[in-house]
């Protein structure tokens, strides 16, 4: 059983009644991943320790939660709570907008949303910042840098770097660097490009995977050099499948699941209910009425439902007047992993996401989908129909980045596993595929696609049941 301790940091008072509008959100995020060496095995120190819940801290995980908080105020967010798991800690984090001033435009009093969806998971030899709305997200980035050289973590080169996003719905409103996709691969290039004394693990390069002109998906990457590494004939040199010190380096997987023009029944859970003491037996008391409500919200809307319950520990909150956030842990025969999503409900700008690094079965036909075996995890396949299910986009963008070799690359299999999940009519998953894009990268393989539903005239009923599997 893995030793998992929550946290309640913060919590958030009713909105203002007396506001009179909501201003467009922005609901895509800003995705920043650091790794600082291949594996927790590598950042391993004598001065390690096991703090009062057990769990084991080093690397980045030993830096005083004061000190993120820090760098999450250039950031502009704070932290709502958070849970911490036997591998990595996981803050649920929101941004407070200040009230946009009438204009002559719009006479009207206008405040923004005000709270955004995002997260923060510090893993001992990596870090993960997810945010959405006009969070300053690379703003951040030189300062993570500084607190992974200094003590405690003393981690002063950066293995990988990984940035990405969706194309924005209002570019306009982004501030600071992530005005533009220019100024935000120029940002990252004075920090990682050719030349840069940071870059001497690996120079950045910058991607626009699908067409500019429509929904399209941007990355920006470093990759390892062979700099103090053993040369290429050295017998002593990693394979890839083995960390610097020769232990076993596991794969690296991650899905996301990025989703727009969310259909009605896809939305309604998450706003939250008039009054504040809303009437649902789910609700857990004990927590603050938000994290009560996203509590309850994930279990009448099935997000509890995509891994099994047993070996999930899940952290949710619902934000005023709508808007809702998840982190959770997920232990399976290799370890731990993670899952997030993000929901922004309103109708004209909706969207959702999902994001997990929980490895799940790519091999095997395609045509061999099935519901998945509850007391273990679900196939890649089972897990995309069911987060889909749940929101009903009438767009969506799926990536997945695998670590591999050339020689066993997953990602065309994958590729046929979204297409069959997607085009399952008989299941109420009436899309058609729009994007299909393959990469390689240096040790990874991207597969990319987009799906659009189909306009019918009678559209798929959507309150579809996870069959359960029969024993045979």
């Amino acid at each position: 059983m893995s030793a998992v301790a929550t946290e309640l940091v913060s919590d958030v008072q009713r909105d203002d009644e007396n506001a009179i509008n909501v201003s467009p959100f922005e609901g895509p995020e800003k995705l920043l991943e650091i790794w600082f060496a291949p594996s927790a095995h590598d950042v391993v120190s004598p001065d390690d320790t096991t703090d009062a819940n057990g769990i084991y801290r080093s690397g980045l995980r030993r830096v005083p939660r004061e000190v993120w908080e820090e760098m999450l105020d250039i950031v502009k967010c704070s932290v709502l709570s958070v849970i911490h798991g036997e591998e990595m800690d996981a803050y649920l984090l929101r941004l407070v907008i200040s009230p946009i001033t009438p204009s002559l435009i719009t006479p009207t009093p206008i405040r923004s949303r005000s709270y955004s969806e995002s997260s923060l998971f510090i893993a001992p030899h990596k870090l993960i910042l997810k945010t959405c709305g006009t969070t300053l997200n690379l703003l951040g980035l030189p300062r993570i840098l500084e607190i992974a050289a200094s003590d405690p973590a003393q981690l002063p080169s950066v293995h990988r770097l990984f940035y990405s996003r969706k194309s924005f719905m209002f570019p306009e409103r982004q501030q600071g660097p992530h005005r533009e996709w220019t100024q935000e691969v120029s940002f990252l290039d004075k920090l990682f490009g050719l030349g840069h004394e940071k870059a001497s693990r690996g120079a950045g390069a910058a991607y626009t995977v699908g067409s500019v002109n429509r929904d399209h998906w941007l990355l920006y990457l470093t990759s390892p050099t062979d700099e103090g590494e053993p040369s290429s004939d050295s017998e002593d040199q990693p394979t890839g499948t083995e960390t610097p010190n020769g232990l076993p380096l596991l794969p690296d997987f991650t899905l996301e699941i990025l989703m727009s023009k969310l259909a009605a029944p896809g939305r309604r859970h998450f706003f939250y209910p008039d009054g504040s003491s809303p009437d649902d037996r789910s609700i857990d008391l004990e927590k603050s009425p938000h994290h009560a409500l996203g509590q309850a919200m994930s279990s009448k809307c099935g997000i509890t439902d995509l891994f099994p319950i047993s070996q999930t520990t899940l952290d949710a909150f619902a934000f005023e007047p709508c808007g809702y956030s998840a982190n959770a842990f997920v232990r399976h025969e290799d370890g731990e992993g993670y899952y997030t999503i993000h929901v922004t409900p309103e109708e004209g700008w909706s969207y959702a996401s999902f994001e997990c690094n929980i490895p799940l079965p790519t091999s095997g036909k395609p045509s061999e989908i099935h519901e998945g075996d509850q007391a273990g995890l679900p196939d890649l396949g089972t897990l995309i129909q069911r987060v889909v299910n749940i929101f009903q986009p009438g767009h969506l963008a799926i990536t997945l980045f695998v670590s591999s070799s050339m020689e066993d690359s997953p990602i065309e299999t994958a590729q046929k596993i979204f297409y069959k999940a997607l085009t399952a009519k008989d299941k109420g998953f009436g899309y058609k595929r729009v994007d299909k894009i393959n990469y390689e990268f240096g040790g990874y393989d991207l597969a990319f696609a987009t799906y659009e539903r189909r306009a019918i005239a009678h559209q798929p009923d959507w309150s579809i049941e996870v069959e359960q599997t029969k024993p045979s």
